[in-house]
């Protein structure tokens, strides 16, 4: 799937991987609207499917209300309520999907600037200058663990407990969630994952897949490689290059 919005080329795939039994996985790019998002669900009986997909809608139903406009930190934050409130409800009524959640970031892009909100482990980067940062900051227990130092990037990749996030979508009433607002120029170039991504292809190496490939061919060599290397958990990637000449 691609699509073209503000000199936008951007591109989503997504794979079970060669584990998991269904995808929980939820991803949209634009459609009519700016939004560029991923989601990675979880909890029994297919709820993390649930969970991520109401997340999705509700994002997208917000951003088809901004009908492009731009839109302010504060709008993002209850975006993202919204659709916290949405999942808890929908676990509360229903007993086989109680406890499921979801992790989410997206991306809502603006001239000029784009709009990141984000709650749980999925990852937003950027590459700008030949360069790649983790914009986002993972919501994860070995996370907190590497913050305060307590243990190495090299403990951090082994760590037992590494897939325990400490923050989602639905768990609670209420959620605390990381938003701001992103400056971008032409040339630019976004990445949104799950963890199926993250845990298993390292940052020089998404680096270079950005900077030699268009967006859809960069999703499919990143899933290529998530699977190459065990793949066993479900695999979500968007990849995006704002209009002008990328810097490599």
């Amino acid at each position: 799937m691609k699509a073209t919005r503000l000199a936008l080329e951007i591109a989503g795939r997504t794979d079970r991987g060669n584990v998991r039994p269904i995808n929980e996985d939820s991803f949209l790019l634009p459609e009519g609207d700016n939004l560029a998002l991923v989601a990675d669900g979880m909890g029994g009986h297919q709820a993390g499917e649930v969970a991520s997909a109401l997340a999705a809608s509700t994002i997208r139903a917000c951003a088809r209300k901004a009908a492009g406009r731009d839109i302010s930190v504060k709008n993002a934050v209850s975006w993202v309520r919204q659709a916290n409130r949405a999942i808890y409800r929908a676990a509360n009524e229903d007993m086989s999907r109680s406890g499921m959640g979801t992790t989410l970031t997206f991306l809502y892009f603006m001239r000029g600037h784009a709009m990141l909100a984000h709650v749980g482990d999925s990852r937003c980067y950027l590459m700008r200058s030949g360069e790649i940062y983790q914009v986002t900051q993972d919501h994860s227990l070995v996370a907190e663990l590497l913050r305060r130092g307590e243990i190495t990037e090299e403990e951090a990749r082994e760590h037992p407990y590494r897939n325990v996030i400490t923050r989602a979508l639905g768990t609670d009433e209420t959620i605390a969630v990381d938003a701001q607002d992103i400056d971008t120029r032409p040339g630019d170039r976004f990445l949104l994952c799950t963890d199926g991504l993250s845990n298993y292809v390292e940052r020089a190496e998404l680096r270079k897949v950005l900077a030699g490939s268009a967006p859809e061919e960069a999703c499919a060599r990143l899933i290529d490689l998530a699977l190459s290397r065990g793949g066993r958990d479900n695999i979500t990637v968007i990849a995006a290059r704002l209009g002008g000449e990328a810097e490599r």
